[in-house]
């Protein structure tokens, strides 16, 4: 088995995080779009698991999770190919899920993790579990070696060096207030987020949120420790379907590249 950790994907510079919904349109395009995506430069892979209530989400990705989910997407099914994927030695970067609380719950928490680590998954991102509750998952992730990785937004504060001092994997900087999806407007607080950050911890800081092209990507790595880009992924396989991967790949390539010229 692989000893990919998070920590790989920071190691050479700015990392560039792509986001896609896992089984949109259908699993085996899933997994094409992970393959191509680590060549294409991928530094670390965020994948979320379809939920029918994704709060933290704009319109491009609960789509997403509609369409995979009325494919016939679960949980189970996710797992099982990313674990294929896994054992053929097709997973070559840390790779990351994004779920939703109840989505764990309903799971187990004990089996959720269990399977994460089967299926090479290194860490987990649940964007409506405040910082106070973490624990709640914390404990069963520990033991199976999956990182419970947070978020600070703008509204953050004085919490964010609590926060950042016990952050785990990376920590992830939202950009500006609201749900996921492009946007123009980034909040003018991100340098201050991070040199706060800086003060307590090293841990790699990456920005999401809102970013569509490679001079947004440059413009937050530069401020941080890399860019997260979801939403304008999202939409190219939302456009082309089982036929997306390639323009993803063009996509991925251009964004990898304004983040490279960030360092």
């Amino acid at each position: 088995m692989s000893d990919i950790k998070i920590a790989d994907a920071f190691k050479n510079g700015k990392a560039f995080i792509p986001f896609i919904t896992g089984g949109d349109p259908d699993l085996d395009t899933t997994k094409k779009l992970i393959i191509a995506m680590q060549e294409a430069g991928s530094d670390l892979i965020e994948i979320g698991i379809p939920f029918s209530d994704p709060i933290a989400e704009g319109p491009v990705i609960q789509e997403a999770d509609e369409r995979a989910l009325s494919a016939g997407v679960t949980t189970d099914k996710l797992f099982d190919m990313l674990k294929e994927l896994y054992e053929e030695g097709g997973i070559k970067v840390p790779m990351v899920f994004l779920t939703y609380a109840n989505a764990i719950f309903a799971y187990g928490k004990e089996k959720f993790m269990k399977r994460c680590k089967e299926s090479g998954m290194l860490g987990v991102i649940v964007p409506d579990i405040p910082y106070e509750e973490k624990e709640e998952f914390e404990d069963v992730a520990d033991e199976y070696g999956i990182s419970m990785i947070s978020m600070i937004a703008p509204t953050s504060k004085e919490r964010i060096k609590m926060i950042a001092g016990d952050a785990k994997g990376f920590l992830y900087v939202v950009s500006s207030m609201g749900v996921t999806g492009i946007r123009e407007e980034f909040s003018s607080d991100i340098e201050d987020m991070i040199s706060a950050v800086r003060e307590v911890s090293d841990i790699p800081a990456a920005v999401g949120f809102g970013i569509s092209n490679p001079e947004k990507a440059r413009e937050m790595a530069a401020k941080s420790d890399g860019a997260i880009v979801g939403s304008a992924i999202v939409k190219i396989v939302g456009q082309y379907g089982k036929d997306c991967v390639p323009y993803v790949s063009k996509f991925v390539k251009e964004l990898k590249d304004g983040v490279r010229k960030a360092n």
